[in-house]
This record gives C-alpha cells, structure tokens and sequence, in this order.
C-alpha cells in the first residue's frame, strides 16, 4: 500500500492529501477495533500460566527428565483403564450420550457411598454431590456461583496459581495470607510452615465471603493439623465466611499424619464446599474429572454456574470413574485399596527425592502429603549463572537456567504467590516426585553430573 501511494504522489501530488486521509482513517479503525475487542479487564492482561510458559519451555529444550507438572508418568490401575476400555467398546450405547448435567448417576451414588463415612452425615447425591470437568471446574464454579463484585476472599500462599485469576474474575478481592516456616536451620518438614494466627484474624471483614484451604497442600505437602483447622473454622464461623476446602491430595498423607476434613468440626458442614479429584485418586489426571460437595443451599449456586459453563461432563469417563469407585469401595478396608497403597508407594519415592536433593545442595522440605517437594536451591547460587536469564524472579531464573544445564525441569514456587509476596518463593523449587524409579534414578544421575562440572 506504501509504494502505491508513493507512486500516485509522484505523478500526482494533489492525490497524495487523499491517499493520506484514507491511511489515516484505516489506522483510526484498526485502532478502534483493537482497542473494543481487546481482553476484559476481568482477566488481567492475559498473561501466560506458568503451566503454559513451563510446557513451552519442555518443548524447546526438550528436558530428559521432567518433574514439573503434577502428573505419574506410570500406569493407573488396571481395573481403572479396563473400566473405560469396557465402556468404549461395550454393548450399552447410550453410555456415550449426554448424561445427567450434575453428574452421572452411578457415579454421584457412588461418591455418597465413599464420603458419607468419612464426614458422619448421609450425603444426598442427587442434591449435595455435583461433578465437574476437573477440580479445576468445581474450584470455577464454586468462586463465580459465590463470590460477588467487591467480595473479599481470603486465601492462603503458596496457592494453585488459578485460585487469584477466579476470584478476580467474580469481582472479588484476593487477600492473602502466607505459609512461612518457623525456622530454616535443620531438616525441614512442611509442619513447620506455619499461618500466623493474629494476622489471619485481621484479615476477616465484614466484606469477607470465602476462605480458600487447600489440606494436604500443593506445593508444600503441608497437612493442617486439628488445631489449626479449629482455628481456621472458629474464624469462618465467628465471620459467617464460606469454607472452600481444596482436598485433592486427600489420599497422598503419610504415616504417621492423617487427613483431617474441615466439614468434620463442629458447626463446619453448613458453610463448607469440599473439592475432590478422580484424576488424582486415580491418577489419571487428563480424565478431568472432579466433584465438589456440600449442603444443597450453598451447592445450588453451583450448578447454576455448571448448567451455564460446561452443562455436562464426558459420559463414559464418568462411568469408568463410578465403577473404580465401586471396585474400592469393595476393598476399602483392605491395604491393597488404591486410597491406601497410594500413599504408601509414594513414600519411598518422596523419600529417595530428599535424599538426592539434599546430597546436592538443595535443602528440601519434607511433604508431610501430596507428591511435591519444596527445596531451597540457594546453596547452589554460587554454581550457576543466571545473569543471562531475563525474567524478574530468581526462582524463574534458576529453573529455566536449570532446565538447560542439567536437564531437569522443575516449577519455581514463586508463581504460587501473589505480587506483593513472590519473594517468599524465590529461595525455592518445585520438584514432583510421583514418577517412575528409572526417572528418580535418572534425576540424581543429572544431578551428581552437573554439579561434578561445577
């Protein structure tokens, strides 16, 4: 188009003042346009996830291990997989039509069968049940069916990076609060990252609608102990404050801990949605199943939210799920339940991650539930130059530069934060330990290599 107009005005340069105006008028537009059709600022300035800048960078440089994203790089149980092959090719087709909007029938049945024990109450599945396209979905559906413009939301930090952008998107008003360890000298356990208790206090307002728990925690492993889950629920009680109670990892605890549900306390049930996870029951996390519970008053916003956003999930999954659920449920009481071996063959691979990290030079801090470890990695600072990594945190640095000398992808905490206190995070890394043996063991063989080069 520039040429064009160059050549009219050489041989006519009365035209070039028309050409002009009508450049003029195509960038107005263009600008115009950009400008109304430009991202909601409901949605911040459309920044990539970690997740998505992390997947990219395993792409690029092509990582031998990676122990990044939270997912097993081994089987789920046979009776898992046999379940959703049956289904595929079974005899019943209507198993691959919709099915009811707030979940599958036999598998809202069979997840009152699992829960109504561990809570003491007979949960109504048709009514206090509702399944969701993934844990992230009942998160989603619970903070917009919840939280209203100028809510204030509390959540605790380290969180799961979505939880901030979900309650930005409702209106809402993230206030945070951090987990910070009691002491860095010695060994550490996720016990020791503690909520300041008088701090948490003072952020309970008149305007506060929900507080966010995630037990057992991602990224710290941390299992809230009775007293602080008295604490956190005397809080939301004091208040009136909806409970959110994130409770995937809820069979990754180990020995001798145990998972308390906060639904469990006195006077808890009546203001508390819990959030589960059959991709990380079952360890089959692209299944993208989840399911949120809770009384029938608070879930009904919910499935307001559901009805209008997804309707319905993927039928012969959900069915593939309920009859795992029910194969369980026929052992639960065995050791050689899923909900009980899971956390049991996790232990010695979370063990022989902490022994590889501490034997060079990480320091980490030993989840208590979950399959993540934390560790500090600032003993190696003086082996590694990040100067010519760009990014504005040291933990972004760190790992990235990591990635391409040792060749261990790994997530820098420090995203799990929310502006004012991503420097909590910048000391540490986030390893996933629920891999297989062979990648553990290639793990430290990479990291015993890099560090002999320094």
């Amino acid at each position: 188009m520039w040429r064009k107009v160059f050549c009219v005005a050489a041989q006519s340069p009365t035209l070039i003042s028309e050409h002009s105006r009508v450049i003029r008028r195509g960038i107005k537009t263009v600008s115009i346009m950009n400008n109304k059709f430009k991202l909601p600022s409901r949605y911040g300035a459309g920044e990539e996830s970690v997740w998505v800048e992390y997947i990219q960078l395993a792409a690029d440089y092509k990582p031998a291990v990676n122990l990044g994203q939270g997912f097993p790089d081994f089987p789920p149980p046979d009776h898992v997989t046999k379940a959703l092959s049956d289904i595929a090719t079974g005899e019943n087709c209507l198993l691959n039509q919709y099915t009811r909007g707030f979940g599958h029938p036999r598998l809202v049945q069979n997840l009152s069968k699992l829960y109504s024990p561990l809570i003491n109450r007979q949960l109504d599945p048709f009514k206090e049940i509702l399944v969701t396209s993934g844990a992230y979905e009942a998160l989603f559906s619970t903070i917009l069916g919840h939280v209203d413009t100028g809510d204030e939301v509390i959540v605790i930090e380290p969180f799961f990076d979505c939880y901030d952008f979900m309650i930005k998107s409702a209106g809402g008003v993230p206030k945070f609060i951090a987990l910070k360890p009691k002491s860095m000298e010695g060994d550490q356990t996720s016990a020791n990252w503690v909520l300041d208790e008088k701090e948490l206090a003072s952020l309970f307002t008149p305007k506060t609608k929900m507080l966010l728990l995630n037990t057992p925690h991602n990224p710290l492993g941390k299992v809230f102990t009775r007293h602080e889950l008295e604490m956190i629920a005397d809080l939301c009680k004091k208040h009136d404050v909806l409970c959110v109670a994130d409770e995937v990892y809820e069979w990754m605890v180990y020995e001798p801990k145990k998972h308390i549900r906060i639904v469990t306390l006195p006077g808890m049930w009546e203001r508390t949605i819990t959030i589960g996870s059959a991709g990380k029951t079952f360890s089959v996390t692209g299944w993208k199943i989840g399911w949120a519970y809770g009384p029938a008053a608070l879930m009904k916003n919910l499935q307001v939210v559901h009805q209008n956003c997804v309707y319905t999930c993927c039928t012969p999954v959900q069915e593939a799920v309920a009859r795992s659920l029910e194969f369980e449920l026929a052992r639960i009481n065995s050791p050689d339940c899923f909900f009980v071996s899971l956390a049991r063959d996790l232990l010695s691979k979370r063990d022989n991650l902490v022994r590889v990290l501490r034997e060079n030079g990480f320091q980490p801090t030993v989840p208590e539930g979950g399959y993540f470890i934390v560790a500090n990695w600032t003993g190696l600072e003086n082996k590694i130059d990040l100067s010519s990594e760009p990014d504005k945190y040291k933990d972004y640095k760190f790992t990235k530069k990591f990635a391409k000398e040792a060749s261990v992808l790994t997530i820098p905490p420090s995203a799990f934060y929310s502006e004012q206190h991503k420097h909590l995070g910048e000391d540490f890394v986030r390893f996933c330990f629920i891999k297989k043996d062979e990648n553990l063991a290639l793990t430290e063989k990479l990291l015993k290599e890099w560090n002999a080069k320094k």
